[in-house]
């Protein structure tokens, strides 16, 4: 998924190099009838970009799942729950 989305963000020229894209992710892994699933999956994207192109990031972030395999993979067997943190650098 972070992949995609950096591949999306690449296509509007927004870089993403370490330093300035991570994500943190954690699940939920329930007992469902006796067998331990993963429930859902949580991912906190946090992408430091130049001044004035959130705007653009927020139209990637909206796109990005529908191009994502994993995601397209998993979409109705686990919930995915998902957010953009932006700062914009001077």
């Amino acid at each position: 998924m972070m992949g995609t989305l950096a591949a999306v963000l690449a296509g509007k020229r927004i870089p993403t190099p370490e330093d300035r894209y991570e994500a943190e992710v954690e699940g939920e892994i329930e007992n469902v009838e006796g067998v331990l699933k993963i429930t859902c999956i949580r991912v906190r994207y946090r992408l430091k970009l130049p001044a004035g192109r959130s705007a653009e990031a927020k139209a990637a972030f909206a796109d990005y799942l529908s191009r994502c395999p994993a995601a397209q993979s998993v979409i109705g067997c686990i919930r995915l729950e998902d957010e953009l943190i932006l700062e914009e650098l001077p």
